[in-house]
């Protein structure tokens, strides 16, 4: 399954690493892209995987990263 994150809090590279490093975490995540210039992530996963286990992984990043929509894409 493939994912749109949409994100607040992101404003470098290093933010971008280290969101996606989180979704690395998720057992099932085999791609993670963060886009702070957009602000949206853009995930590949099983479909083992939900939504609110990638919004928990964004979140878990740092405090003040937040993921606003998981969209199916």
């Amino acid at each position: 399954m493939n994912y749109i994150i949409k994100t607040e809090g992101l404003m470098c590279g290093h933010c971008d690493a280290s969101v996606e490093t989180a979704l690395f975490n998720v057992a099932g995540v085999t791609d993670a892209e963060a886009d702070h210039e957009t602000q949206t992530v853009t995930v590949e996963c099983s479909d083992a995987v939900s939504p609110d286990q990638l919004t928990a992984a964004v979140e878990a990043a740092g405090e003040k990263f937040h993921a606003l929509t998981v969209e199916e894409v």
